[in-house]
């Protein structure tokens, strides 16, 4: 799919955010461990979400969803099969996620793969850790679980999928487990606070050390009160409160949660997008420029991700593109994966001034004057920062694969249209 963005249209009126892919992926996942019915809230019609509930389906589950509301149940008495396929794990690395309840409540589950292993190597790590045989021949992985009484695991990785297939294996099969190195971001909580609504013990929410006190290979896990919310995406409203200032718009991010946005808020001051946070809403105001508020050894300012709560990966790519209007020099440090920064060339297309000092580097000269280019989105990871740079361009930008977009928000495009932004699907 290719779209078509006209340029300097500044965003105004109001947006509201939708929940977390992520989150609810892992809802679902996490959905699956019990017999009974569960209820989750604030569900995003992403394509992400549609893909792993397709694939839950296929294991068995019943899945409802009430259209416009968010509201999804889910009821899997019992789990068909115990393997995810190559077309699954193809369709969506998020895909991983149900291996847990099916190596949980079977005891023995197979997944065939076409990519490397080392994508795996973090997850795979930790299953061994608690006690699970994988044996692996030609891109086939067969996994065997039983109980545990007691098992501490040190996570590789501060990774989300690891600590989620740690804790859903917890659940079901330990009696007490202690995961180290947790991750802790909001949709790791979103998962633990299931748990516990599913009479799972759990402490240590928020945090990277993690205690799970589960059923011991017992059934039981029985779903019980209110539905569980996916959190407010917390990528998406930052992103689109960029966008808003980028685009020299007034702009209200709504439906967003203050306590997920305090570090993001900090670092965009840094670079000169000043935002103001309600408990539930992002002020944007307009920006004439972008001013840098701090200065660094060699650097005007510098930005690096790193594991939550600090700033998130996800908006490494954002992040670049303010610094192409920044007034000053700002150094781009993305420490927690590889080649995300490769991205850059895109932007030195439409004008920016950027070095890639090496894979995980950058140094962006800010204050350019972006211009409209044909580019590609080159991955979902780089989120909507190819959008802020046609929003905030001079004149057309057509941006290909942009299907990137629908695939890990709900509805975004629509949602910016409707905002202000000139954006229009073409035929390729």
């Amino acid at each position: 799919m290719r779209i078509r963005i006209e340029g300097r249209q500044p965003l105004r009126g109001t947006y509201q955010v939708s929940g977390s892919s992520n989150a609810a992926m892992a809802l679902i996942a996490a959905s699956m461990l019990s017999e009974s019915s569960v209820h989750l809230g604030n569900i995003p019609d992403s394509v992400s979400v549609g893909v792993i509930t397709e694939i839950a389906a296929d294991l068995g589950a019943k899945i409802t969803r009430s259209e416009g509301e968010g509201v999804l149940s889910l009821h899997a008495p019992q789990i068909i099969g115990r393997g995810l396929s190559r077309e699954h794990t193809d369709a969506l690395s998020a895909t991983l996620l149900l291996i847990a309840p099916i190596l949980a409540r079977r005891r023995h589950a197979r997944m065939t793969i076409d990519y490397s292993l080392s994508r795996l190597h973090p997850h795979l790590t930790a299953l061994r850790d608690l006690g699970v045989g994988i044996s692996i021949d030609s891109g086939v992985i067969d996994l065997k679980a039983a109980p545990w009484s007691m098992r501490e695991v040190i996570l590789t990785q501060t990774s989300v999928t690891t600590t989620a297939l740690a804790a859903m294996m917890a659940a079901v099969l330990g009696e007490e487990t202690v995961i180290l190195n947790a991750a802790s971001e909001p949709h790791i909580t979103d998962l633990l606070l299931l748990l516990k609504q599913m009479g799972i013990k759990v402490e240590g929410i928020g945090s990277n050390l993690l205690t799970i006190r589960g059923k011991g290979g017992a059934s039981g896990l029985n779903f019980q009160g209110e539905p569980v919310r996916a959190s407010p995406d917390h990528i998406e409203a930052a992103s689109v409160a960029a966008l808003g200032a980028l685009s020299g718009g007034r702009l209200t991010v709504e439906g967003t949660r203050r306590r997920d946005l305090r570090m993001i808020a900090k670092v965009y001051e840094r670079l000169g997008v000043q935002i103001s946070l309600d408990q539930d809403a992002i002020i944007v105001p307009v920006h004439e420029q972008f001013l840098i508020s701090t200065r660094d050894e060699d650097v005007d300012v510098s930005v690096e991700s790193a594991p939550w709560p600090g700033f998130p990966s996800d908006l490494i790519g954002m992040a670049t593109v303010i610094a192409t209007q920044a007034q000053g020099t700002v150094l781009i440090h993305e420490k927690l994966f590889n080649n995300r920064m490769l991205f850059v060339d895109r932007l030195n297309a439409m004008g920016a001034q950027i070095v890639l000092c090496d894979p995980h580097r950058a140094i962006v000269v800010g204050g350019t004057r972006l211009r409209g280019e044909f580019i590609d989105n080159p991955d979902v990871r780089i989120g909507l920062a190819t959008l802020g740079a046609a929003l905030c361009a001079e004149g057309e930008t057509v941006i290909d694969t942009a299907e990137a977009f629908d695939r890990t928000f709900d509805h975004v495009l629509t949602k910016l249209t409707q905002a202000g932004a000139n954006i229009r699907r073409i035929a390729e």
